[in-house]
């Protein structure tokens, strides 16, 4: 079956070769409309299947058994299905009668919206008809928008070519293993990011969604979710997986859309989870004009949740369109309006109003909230006081598709203490780049999840500010007012600039190496007066004496013994992965273990360590274990699949097999550990090419100096450019000169390069193709003693090093420092006064000279 990766993969490499120019939010409505449409028709067969009590059987006789039985039992299979999903889709109208009328020609693209809109009928009259009524609207899925083709022609070959993407596709089987979920959520967030500030009405990034999820999940006992803004329905989504199974099993979804298209893809995105119709009560409709969801017997109090997430559009101007007043329920705790310029307090209003007594809510808001005035200032003024605010997170900028600025993540609770400080972290320098985008790592989400549930403060990073420190504050909570970013910039120090030496008080600000291996570095330095050192030895010595020392080696040797145990007990874990381990719990108890392991060491960033396993599991893990799931270690280990590859370009571009790749074991790692000798002969051939290369260059040049033995010889063997000698002038050019001439001799010892050159370049082709195929046949009779030696070494061949190096890191890091002590101060500004005085006696003798001359 499938991989996650692979299914991501291969759906948006379709969708970018069918939809042509079409833009991409656009395109997307047609792409997941029609891969859902897939979804049900799947689920209706399946449940037909399996309440017939039919046994193995492939799709078209499974569709010819549905018939028949629809032609024998008519309503009363329809709803024995109805009973089972809540729906179903006619025999005529299945997704497989689509497939069966494009392989018989007999296809039209009317044949797609009969069905879209026979599905609507038969939902109608279901009590499940609000989950799915309205689905594939017109306004969703416009098969008559020339953007799809600009005849009826264009449009049924664009339609057929949608419809054939997802014809092989198993749905039902694929949701199993989450694999359906996760590739719609996948394809969601990259049609977002392909369609830039259009995206941003319904999509969260990732990274975003897991801080507000892991914090909301660990933080709350959840039964109940509630997005007022949800969008594409992420955010829901992640904090449900961050739940046990149990929790999972029983939580309701409750979320609210404004755009009709986006509130169509929340559900289909909630469904393909597998989150069942009962336990989802979605709405389309305008979270802030109208309040929802409404307790009938509470009308003042609304329905309360136990977790509220969400992503509101920013800033939103002219929100208050239909004249709400203070007096609204959820604008009492505040006691003023929001700005009707301004919409963001008017929805974290709406969220608080919404979260239960001990639930926690978790909303992205612009900075601005932190420290604007007027209204926006005795809101939060009101909130601080009563202390419903429990922490802000101030992450990077370009986190967004559809916005540059850094955004906050506030989390609030109504059950704090009234002395309890507010919990503020500067998360806003913890990222990568890729691309134009900033990214937040998994350590860098871990880092904040762990700082704010263990309400820790550090330095330059996290605080805790006190009610005292607020009202000073006079309730502005811009983050720079309680953190102050740490600057590596060391101070000048002027005397030493002056005099020479290092200061004293910059060797003690070498924490690490002070506390590692104080003596060592003590005996590398000289004082040379009060508070002055220099150094006696350069930093490289300093660097080797340090990091071969004793305690540094016994450090080493102890994370060397720690990590060798924590891969030894995954190792077996991982091999013997299968369809009913959770493989997303597996990742995160890895990911806790090797933080609690370099905890019990000094200076050493458990984080950097977090990374390294999450860097494993993203570069192989997730893919291999699903592998492992699907049938077993070895058979995996054993197996290869065709290795495809794109050809030729515009019409004429192909998919074409290039021999084969091991599904789990990697060629390059067999041709590495198991035809080694091969390897090394090949190189040695290509060092050899590479020599005769520098030859023949060394002649060329020399070729282009006139009158020169080479240019008289070879200069006519050149070709028009003079970079290079061409064969057939070099043979035309050996009949004039006479044996044993100089000129005969050159070229002689071209022509011999040249053909050395070709001969060897041919013998590395003949001998690269002998290698692949050889490698390529012996993925199917690796024995299983390769098989775990060449998959230990993928899943944990660096993972030693890489730990060595977080011991090393910042012993080097303030090497490094030590040595730009060193450099700064080593020329003293009278060294350099009597520099510039030697220069300018210098330059009045030479000016004396020439006056003397003259």
């Amino acid at each position: 079956m499938i991989t996650s990766e692979e299914m991501k993969r291969r759906l948006w490499d379709g969708a970018n070769e069918l939809r042509g120019s079409m833009d991409a939010s656009r395109y997307k409505d047609y792409m997941l409309g029609l891969m859902f449409y897939k979804f049900l028709s799947d689920k209706t067969l399946e449940t037909f299947k399996l309440t017939s009590g039919l046994g193995e059987i492939n799709d078209s006789g499974l569709v010819e058994e549905y018939t028949k039985a629809k032609a024998e039992y008519g309503e009363q299979l329809e709803k024995m299905i109805k009973n089972v999903l809540g729906y179903y889709v006619l025999p005529e109208y299945l997704y497989q009668t689509w497939l069966k009328d494009i392989n018989s020609g007999d296809f039209e693209v009317q044949k797609i919206t009969d069905s879209l809109n026979n599905f609507e009928r038969t939902i109608a009259v279901s009590g499940d008809s609000d989950d799915f009524k309205g689905l594939f609207s017109s306004s969703t899925l416009d098969l008559t928008d020339t953007a799809l083709g600009s005849n009826l022609n264009e449009r049924s070959k664009n339609v057929k070519a949608l419809i054939l993407l997802f014809a092989d596709l198993n749905m039902v089987a694929l949701q199993k293993g989450d694999v359906l979920g996760d590739a719609y959520e996948y394809l969601i967030g990259q049609f977002a990011m392909e369609s830039g500030k259009k995206a941003g009405e319904f999509y969260t990034p990732r990274q975003v969604s897991e801080v507000m999820a892991q914090i909301v999940a660990r933080t709350s006992e959840v039964k109940s979710i509630y997005d007022p803004t949800v969008g594409s329905g992420s955010l829901l989504l992640t904090v449900g997986k961050h739940l046990d199974e149990d929790a999972q099993k029983n939580l309701s979804y409750y979320g609210q859309e404004k755009n009709t298209a986006t509130y169509n893809l929340t559900r289909m995105n909630l469904l393909l989870h597998d989150v069942r119709p009962e336990k989802m009560t979605i709405r389309n409709g305008d979270s802030l004009s109208q309040d929802w969801p409404e307790d009938p017997e509470r009308p003042n109090e609304g329905v309360q949740f136990d977790a509220v997430v969400m992503n509101p559009p920013y800033s939103v101007k002219n929100w208050n369109k239909s004249g709400l007043k203070v007096s609204d329920p959820r604008f009492e705790v505040a006691g003023v309006l929001p700005p009707d310029s301004k919409g963001d307090f008017a929805f974290l209003l709406h969220g608080l109003f919404h979260l239960g007594q001990n639930g926690t809510m978790a909303i992205v808001l612009p900075h601005g909230v932190l420290f604007r005035g007027s209204a926006e200032g005795a809101i939060r003024e009101r909130l601080l006081k009563k202390n419903y605010i429990d922490t802000i997170i101030g992450l990077p900028d370009h986190l967004f598709t559809n916005t540059g600025i850094p955004v906050v993540v506030m989390i609030l609770k109504k059950n704090r203490k009234i002395d309890e400080p507010v919990l503020i972290i500067d998360a806003s320098r913890g990222f990568i780049k890729i691309g134009k985008q900033n990214v937040l790592q998994e350590k860098d989400i871990a880092k904040i999840v762990d700082t704010h549930v263990e309400r820790r403060e550090e330095e330059g990073y996290s605080h805790l500010a006190t009610r005292e420190e607020i009202i000073e504050n006079q309730y502005n909570m811009n983050i720079p007012r309680y953190i102050e970013a740490l600057s590596e910039e060391i101070p000048q120090d002027v005397d030493a600039h002056l005099l020479g030496g290092i200061p004293q008080k910059n060797i003690d600000d070498l924490k690490v190496l002070q506390s590692t291996a104080p003596d060592v570095l003590k005996q590398s330095l000289k004082k040379i007066r009060d508070g002055y050192v220099e150094l006696v030895k350069p930093v490289e010595e300093i660097s080797d004496d340090i990091l071969s020392d004793a305690r540094i080696a016994q450090k080493t040797k102890e994370i060397e013994s720690n990590t060798k145990a924590y891969m030894d007990k995954y190792w077996d874990i991982l091999r013997n992965a299968d369809n009913s381990s959770s493989l997303t719990q597996l990742m995160n108890d890895m990911l806790v273990e090797i933080k609690e392991i370099l905890s019990a060491f000094k200076y050493i960033d458990v984080y950097d360590g977090y990374q390294v396993v999450a860097e494993i599991w993203k570069n192989a893990l997730t893919h291999d274990t699903e592998i492992i799931a699907l049938s077993d270690f070895y058979t995996a280990g054993r197996t290869r699949e065709p290795n495809m590859v794109t050809k030729g370009s515009g019409n004429k571009k192909r998919e074409e097999q290039d021999g084969w790749v091991g599904r789990i074991v990697p060629n390059e790692l067999i041709a590495k550990r198991l035809y080694s000798h091969d390897i090394e002969e090949i190189e040695s051939k290509k060092t050899r090419i590479q020599e005769i290369e520098n030859e023949l260059s060394d002649l060329v040049s020399a070729a282009n100096v006139e009158d020169s033995d080479e240019e008289n010889a070879l200069g006519e063997t050149l070709n028009k450019s003079g970079e290079a000698f061409e064969s057939k002038k070099v043979k035309a050019e050996l009949k004039k000169p006479g044996k044993g001439t100089v000129e005969h001799n050159l070229l002689k010892k071209v022509e011999k390069l040249l053909a050395d050159k070709s001969a060897l370049s041919r013998a590395v082709r003949a001998d690269e193709k002998a290698l692949n195929e050889s490698v390529q046949e012996r993925i199917l009779t690796l024995t299983n003693e390769e098989i775990d030696r060449l998959m230990h070494e993928k899943w944990f061949g660096s993972m030693l090093d890489a730990m060595f190096d977080l011991v090393w890191k910042p012993l080097k890091a303030e090497l490094n420092t030590l040595q730009l002590l060193h450099n700064r101060y080593a020329d003293t500004l009278s060294a350099i006064d009597e520099e510039i005085q030697d220069s300018e006696s210098s330059l009045e003798a030479l000016m004396r000279d020439l006056v003397v001359r003259s």
